[in-house]
């Protein structure tokens, strides 16, 4: 595919998360970019983030810090992992999926038709027998076309969103694909648990952590996004692993929910990441199931230096 001028242009500017996540960080980046370690342009050579989502800090980690040797992103999502495996190694085939599903989702005229083409590779994604670029390349027509940009899994780990009912959405954007793909490029992509990234801790490494958040209420449906539930005992083992890239002079930076939204009472991180450096910051939820519960909260980041 060749890029026109205008598009070369364009080239130098980061890239945008092509995935709509749950959680994701694109609005709080200002906030997190203020908290970046003060020697984080010239100390910092190992960047890390252990669970990737829309993938948006990165992008903006390699824009400020073009010098960074190595960054490493992980996730247990195998979906996920997939499609950034597939941007990084095979963006001709899972563009070429991807731009067909869109002129076909396109050449329809009536919603009903849509939607039936949407449930149709529904289902077919989660047959899981496609190949890796084309199972991919449905990931992101999924996330695109389905109900608000979300992507949940029931129990028998299949992708339950209906669909969205948008009027033009842009499923197939290849010159941001391109740059996440020269992005990729310099990136160790890794599928597990967030625990096995330790053998990248140590001085110059900076981590973050953008877990699963705590539901903060008991509608909330932060979890669903694999098949285990990322629950209270996670986020203790999430804390004491944060205790260990301490004791090996790693710097790091979490953002996570803050339960003081709807229970002013609960202190459950306050007395969690006691020892470290917690601030609120105001973030505005995208993802609700009801259009009046989008308004402006509180989102805690918390660091060790």
């Amino acid at each position: 595919m060749q890029l026109s001028e205008t598009s070369q242009e364009k080239k130098t500017s980061p890239p945008k998360p092509f995935i709509k996540w749950a959680g994701g960080k694109s609005q709080l980046l200002p906030e997190i970019e203020k908290r970046l370690p003060s020697n984080f342009n010239n100390k910092i050579h190992t960047y890390v983030e252990p669970f990737s989502g829309s993938a948006a800090v990165l992008y903006r980690i390699f824009n400020l810090n073009p010098g960074i040797k190595r960054a490493v992103i992980n996730d247990s999502n195998h979906d996920l992992i997939n499609v950034y495996h597939c941007i990084k190694y095979k963006l001709g085939e899972i563009s070429e999926v991807l731009l067909k599903l869109s002129n076909e989702y396109f050449s329809f005229k009536l919603e009903e038709e849509c939607k039936a083409f949407f449930l149709e590779q529904r289902e077919l994604f989660n047959q899981r027998q496609s190949s890796s670029p084309h199972q991919a390349a449905l990931f992101i027509f999924l996330n695109k076309t389905c109900f608000n940009g979300l992507y949940r899994v029931n129990q028998k780990n299949q992708f339950n969103v209906p669909f969205g009912r948008y009027k033009n959405p842009r499923i197939f954007d290849y010159q941001n694909l391109e740059k996440a793909h020269q992005v990729f490029q310099k990136v160790d992509i890794m599928m597990g648990d967030f625990e096995e990234t330790d053998k990248y801790s140590g001085p110059g490494s900076f981590y973050y952590f953008d877990p699963p958040y705590k539901p903060i209420s008991e509608t909330s449906s932060f979890n669903s996004y694999t098949q285990g539930l990322f629950d209270d005992a996670s986020q203790i083992r999430l804390k004491n692993f944060c205790d260990r890239l301490t004791d090996n002079k790693s710097q790091w930076l979490l953002s996570n929910s803050d339960p003081k939204n709807t229970q002013s009472e609960n202190e459950f991180f306050d007395d969690l990441y006691s020892d470290y450096t917690i601030e609120r910051v105001k973030a505005r939820r995208s993802i609700n199931s009801k259009a009046n519960g989008r308004g402006e909260i509180h989102e805690l980041l918390i660091r060790n230096y």
